[in-house]
């Protein structure tokens, strides 16, 4: 048997840009990317603070320090600029290895950065 447990959390991101004329993503600050141990091309889960919205997308990169969050493609419909969403990733594994785990979670600030 296999579960599903979260790998990654970004923590009340805020979405910078929203791109309806896009491929479909998420394009995430490579600094974010890295710290949050997230991979792009990886599927992710999006839940919007501001309206409840729920959708999954994949990451692509964005540019180093630049804070950006934006959503691209059908998934700029689910967001406004300004609002605040959480992004994780999950991953399959044994029960086993679920027990001990523990994810990686950034939290950040306004400006998108990581809180200390």
């Amino acid at each position: 048997m296999w579960v599903e447990i979260l790998k990654s959390k970004i923590h009340r991101a805020t979405v910078t840009d929203a791109n309806l004329n896009y491929e479909g993503s998420i394009t995430i600050d490579e600094d974010l990317i890295d710290a949050s141990n997230m991979f792009v091309h990886e599927k992710v889960a999006v839940v919007n603070n501001n309206n409840g919205e729920r959708f999954e997308t994949y990451v692509i990169r964005g540019e180093r320090g630049s804070g950006i969050i934006c959503l691209n493609g059908a998934a700029a419909r689910k967001v406004q600029k300004g609002d605040v969403i959480i992004i994780m990733s999950y991953a399959l594994m044994s029960p086993e290895e679920a027990k001990t785990f523990h994810p990686v979670v950034i939290n950040l600030d306004g400006n998108n950065r990581i809180k200390k």
